[in-house]
């Protein structure tokens, strides 16, 4: 069978977002208010800066007040990779633990889990004693400590109890064309090999909730200047047009992203803008979309049993972007 890329349905990186017009409901500015009896989940990405940490202070200060604001719980924060770039010298007992994570994201606000995926610079040797991996993986081993990352790749529910998420959280850190040295791991090829597997085992499983979540920092399609990933195009888009994936949610490119393409049943969405440098767009909205932003900011999910809508909320408050998705696939833009 002809790949993703190949096929006549693909829309091509040069496409009109206009030409999806009649593939979904577009009702401008009509997103309303959180709704307090739903479930939420806040996303975030790229947040780990180590050098001036103003930007993610702004995106963590206004995901506290947006909670409060709203009278929202969130049932977890989803954070989407590279959450630790630059050295930590001290390993779990590093002063930037309590700095840039339990400080910025308190548990007054967020008491729920944490779950964690890696990125890139997760992989780094900075010193070159202290592996980064091991030692996000050792923190979520801490006793009373929210931060939950039991795996390179694992799945979670939420809420636990009778799910509206099946969430498959992964390991996006593959090793296409990219060398093996102190400063950017990879998993290994075997790794690769083993995750890629076990994925396709896990979507082979009946569904456990009414939506279908896949987590992994790199972005399969993005409008940022990282682009298109290669490697999973290959491997991992098969296997979510297969299984009628609703949604892939990454980090990576610093900025804010919602990417929909004509016959594919996933949503894929970008949140790197959780306080990393910001990245100019390669490919803007207008010629693929239907959003793409330059912005300081976070994602809210808001779910029940019937839709899922998701914000994407600039630091400075503002709904940039909104969407929502029913358990059909059916998809509207509302701002």
């Amino acid at each position: 069978m002809a790949s993703f890329l190949d096929r006549r349905s693909f829309l091509k990186q040069s496409f009109a977002f206009s030409a999806l017009a009649s593939g979904f409901h577009t009702l401008p500015a009509l997103a309303s208010a959180p709704d307090p009896a739903a479930r939420h989940v806040l996303l975030v990405g790229d947040w780990g800066w180590d050098s001036n940490i103003a930007g993610q202070a702004r995106t963590a200060e206004q995901m506290v007040s947006y909670a409060g604001t709203h009278q929202i719980r969130p049932e977890a924060l989803l954070m989407l990779g590279d959450s630790w770039y630059g050295p930590m010298p001290h390993g779990i007992h590093d002063l930037r633990w309590k700095v840039q994570f339990e400080d910025m994201y308190p548990a007054s606000a967020f008491p729920g889990p944490v779950y964690s995926i890696m990125g890139n610079h997760d992989y780094q040797r900075m010193p070159e004693d202290v592996t980064k991996t091991e030692m996000e993986l050792s923190y979520a081993r801490q006793p009373g400590t929210r931060w939950t990352q039991p795996a390179l790749w694992y799945t979670f529910d939420l809420p636990q109890a009778n799910p509206l998420l099946h969430v498959i959280a992964l390991d996006s850190n593959t090793t296409q064309g990219h060398e093996t040295n102190a400063v950017d791991f990879t998993l290994t090829p075997a790794q690769q090999a083993t995750q890629l597997s076990w994925l396709a085992a896990e979507l082979e499983k009946p569904r456990r909730a009414p939506f279908l979540v896949v987590l992994g920092h790199h972005p399969i399609f993005s409008n940022g200047p990282h682009g298109d990933h290669k490697t999973l195009i290959a491997e991992w888009e098969p296997l979510l047009r297969k299984h009628n994936v609703d949604f892939y949610f990454a980090g990576h490119d610093h900025d804010l992203q919602h990417l929909e393409f004509e016959g594919h049943p996933t949503s894929f969405v970008c949140s790197g803008a959780g306080g990393a440098d910001l990245y100019d767009l390669k490919i803007p909205e207008s010629k693929r979309g239907p959003f793409a932003e330059k912005v300081y900011g976070f994602s809210h999910l808001e779910a029940t049993p019937d839709k899922v809508i998701l914000r994407h909320i600039a630091a400075d408050g503002r709904v940039v972007h909104a969407f929502s998705k029913t358990s059909k696939g059916a998809v509207t833009i509302l701002s």
